[in-house]
């Protein structure tokens, strides 16, 4: 039987997610605070599977009822998070129909597409792993999802980490001309925050969230120019208190190809260190992108490859 989600049925969907996916696991309160705490939570969108009493599979769709940014609801766009099976009952179909359910779903809210899983602020991952989960990508392959961007994720070991010196040279050669670097004030907080809403939308929020909801300031690394204006930050700990977890991190186009970016990120490094880090770590960027291609340099090393994968919806018809 599938059905909607009902309250008690969180404990046990964890417990299947994580025989369905062991190399992704998760804890309950996290599954909370990321699912059923969402400001655009809806139980209709979480699509539960039930046999003889026990919970073995879902997918989960969302739409959004809060606008990231502004007032833009997009109301055409629609999210897939998570699908999953448990292992007993996989290779029945029980999946193609969760998730053709959540679909059918989100066309009947009026989407005319769907992204697995792109969905901020609170995704678990970029897209797909293909080359973990060979029978998810299949099965998305069945349903008209197709590939429309890349991403990786990337770790960087901190044992034994020291600030390069000749980055050491760049940055007091940066200071000499004026540029500073250092750990914002709360009214400096506000216009980097408004540099980061130009980046992404999302990034604004979770450095305000973080902030609110305790992450000290010293997290944060701010290049500023001799009028004093920002120019990039770079900053860790950001999402859920996560202490290794790197980002966000953005110089303005302007001031690219100065140094700015590569002092910036090896002092949030050595902040990290200080502080007890042994890695560090993000879930996102372009693996060709000018970011992507600094971390690299850095000594980062792709870990995962992410396909964000669409589909088109019928809202019309309320079906895919």
């Amino acid at each position: 039987m599938i059905r909607t989600f009902a309250i008690g049925d969180g404990p046990r969907l964890v417990e299947a997610w994580v025989a369905a996916a062991p190399g992704d696991p998760i804890g309950y309160e996290r599954f909370r605070d990321l699912v059923l705490l969402d400001r655009n939570f809806d139980p209709a969108g979480l699509q539960i599977a039930g046999s003889d009493g026990q919970l073995v599979g879902a997918a989960y769709a969302v739409r959004r009822l809060v606008a990231a940014s502004g007032s833009d609801l997009e109301p055409g766009t629609g999210w897939i998070l998570f699908f999953f099976v448990h292992p007993e009952q996989q290779g029945r179909g029980l999946g193609r129909e969760l998730v053709s359910k959540a679909m059918n779903w989100l066309a009947a809210q009026g989407c005319a597409e769907v992204y697995f899983s792109s969905y901020t602020p609170n995704y678990f991952l970029p897209g797909l792993d293909v080359q973990r989960y060979p029978a998810a990508l299949a099965l998305m392959e069945g349903l008209g999802f197709q590939t429309q961007y890349e991403a990786v994720a990337m770790d960087r070991s901190l044992v034994g980490y020291e600030f390069p010196a000749e980055v050491r040279g760049r940055m007091s050669a940066l200071e000499q001309e004026g540029f500073r670097f250092g750990t914002p004030t709360g009214d400096e907080l506000t216009e980097v925050i408004s540099v980061a809403a130009t980046f992404n939308p999302d990034w604004a929020r979770a450095i305000r969230e973080a902030v609110v909801a305790g992450l000290p300031l010293d997290r944060i690394v701010v290049a500023f120019a001799p009028d004093k204006s920002v120019l990039g930050w770079a900053m860790h700990g950001t999402y859920e208190g996560v202490l290794e977890r790197f980002g966000p991190f953005g110089v303005l186009p302007a001031s690219r190809g100065t140094g700015l970016g590569k002092v910036l990120l090896h002092l949030t490094l050595q902040r990290m260190t200080g502080l007890g880090a042994h890695s560090a770590w993000f879930l996102w960027t372009g693996e060709q992108s000018a970011a992507g291609q600094l971390y690299l340099k850095t000594g980062f090393t792709i870990t995962r490859k992410f396909a964000i994968r669409r589909a088109q919806l019928d809202p019309a018809q309320g079906a895919w």
